[in-house]
């Protein structure tokens, strides 16, 4: 900070530039239209453990009425139809949702490698669409996506929630505001210690009783059925650790992260990814990395994303979080909350030498962690009525999950990728890593806009 500016003044400034951020970053600011009062007739395509933590806040909103659950495991399929109090219809076939000409939107809550696909399918369907993240399991997929909504003139809303969460909201602002100066560079991580055994080694075996694999299946590879492909579990969505179906901790949690970064920094990409790391330590059947690092190079800053499963670590980062180093700076963003630091700047005399230079009291501290779900589809909602774009609408979160792709073929090329953000084309990086923008599908399933 500069010298100019005391430790008076920066308080000032943080409570001033945070009072208003709810305001400014949470929406689009919903228009009511003719009919607003109706109810929205919803479809949850995918009831496992994170369809129905979004439906259940579906199912808390007055002007929503939650009329068909599908999935093709039936247990779930049981259990999502319990929490709509066996009110809804249910459906193992997601196309028969589709069909309902009386459903004004789906959720889709299914793993990664069928998001694309049924996005698309709904928007053509006339159904506005909320989606999870990340968004698709290749870029081009999500070009289609994007390319849909914009069609058929749909809202698409993506899953990142931290958008209408009023933590990130006010570490946004600080950022953009300047209150921590010029960023030159952006950490993020996720660190536990799954050493040795990680999600195990279950045998390959028939499906379970009430599975339709191969649908569960649908565009990926056809292989024999394995408990830790699937996925299923109050805790571990373990078909994310497979790359035909999902990107790893890079696409699970990583797409929070960078969604953050490239809303703070107000850019749509980086020009660069680099990555390395491998899976070295955990004697399970996963195949994505236990260790990652992976650096995104944009216009004026550098933003890192890093996942460790062999070691939680003790120190003050704990086990998740991102901080924006600034010239004058820091703000942190974790399950701690909001944490903003000054940070001394000056010539350093011999005595000063040995002396910290940063100040680790916060200047400014929101403590705790909000949930965040309940904004997030109320915004959808509310611009499934005004026909505005959502706060994170699909185009946001094809940018973000874009970069996360990018750092996992970075990773698994070991190239220096470098990126076209304005035309989303590969400069550099070789014929392998064009390979990995886009997924083929398996008959009969087609991505077809």
């Amino acid at each position: 900070m500069s010298d100019e500016i005391n430790r008076r003044d920066f308080m000032k400034r943080a409570a001033f530039s945070t009072a208003g951020a709810g305001l400014a970053v949470s929406g689009v600011g919903a228009t009511w239209v003719v009919g607003a009062n109706d109810k929205i007739r919803v479809g949850v395509i995918g009831t496992g453990r994170e369809g129905r933590i979004v439906m259940a806040d579906f199912l808390k909103q007055p002007d929503v009425e939650v009329v068909a659950v599908c999935d093709v495991y039936r247990p779930n399929l049981d259990k999502g139809l319990g929490d709509t109090g066996g009110k809804a219809k249910d459906y193992k076939d997601f196309r028969e949702v589709l069909d309902r000409k009386d459903i004004d939107a789906v959720v889709i809550a299914t793993p990664d490698h069928w998001h694309a696909l049924l996005t698309v399918l709904a928007c053509q369907a006339g159904k506005d669409v909320y989606v999870e993240k990340p968004i698709a399991s290749s870029i081009e997929e999500g070009k289609r996506m994007v390319e849909a909504a914009r069609k058929y003139n749909r809202v698409v809303q993506v899953g990142t929630e931290w958008r209408s969460n009023t933590y990130f909201q006010k570490g946004v602002q600080v950022v953009q505001d300047g209150l921590i100066g010029k960023v030159s560079y952006v950490r993020s991580w996720n660190y536990m210690n799954l050493y040795p055994e990680g999600v195990g080694n279950p045998a390959n075996a028939d499906p379970p009783e009430g599975l339709d694999w191969d649908l569960w299946l649908g565009p990926a590879p056809k292989v024999q059925y394995n408990w830790n492909r699937f996925g299923v579990g109050d805790r571990w969505s373990t078909f994310r650790y497979f790359w035909d179906y999902a990107g790893g901790w890079m696409t699970d949690w990583g797409i929070h992260y960078i969604n953050v970064v490239q809303w703070a920094m107000k850019v749509d990409g980086p020009s660069a990814v680099v990555a390395s790391g491998g899976k070295w330590y955990l004697q399970d059947n996963s195949e994505t990395p236990d260790t990652l690092q992976a650096t995104f190079g944009y216009p004026g800053f550098v933003a890192t994303y890093e996942n460790r499963l062999c070691n939680q670590g003790v120190d003050r980062d704990g086990g998740w979080g991102m901080e924006f180093y600034g010239t004058d700076g820091s703000v942190v963003l974790g399950d701690a909350g909001v944490q903003v630091y000054r940070d001394k700047r000056s010539h350093w005399s011999e005595s000063e030498r040995d002396q910290n230079q940063v100040d680790r009291t916060p200047t400014m501290e929101m403590k705790g962690f909000e949930e965040t779900y309940a904004a997030h589809v109320r915004n959808f909602l509310d611009c499934v009525k005004s026909r505005q774009r959502p706060v994170s609408d699909i185009e946001i979160g094809h940018r973000a999950t874009t970069t996360c792709h990018l750092g996992n073929i970075a990773y698994r090329t070991q190239s220096r990728l470098v990126w076209d953000v304005a035309n989303e084309k590969l400069l550099q990086g070789g014929a392998e890593a064009q390979k990995l923008l886009t997924v083929q599908y398996r008959p009969p399933w087609k991505l077809v806009v």
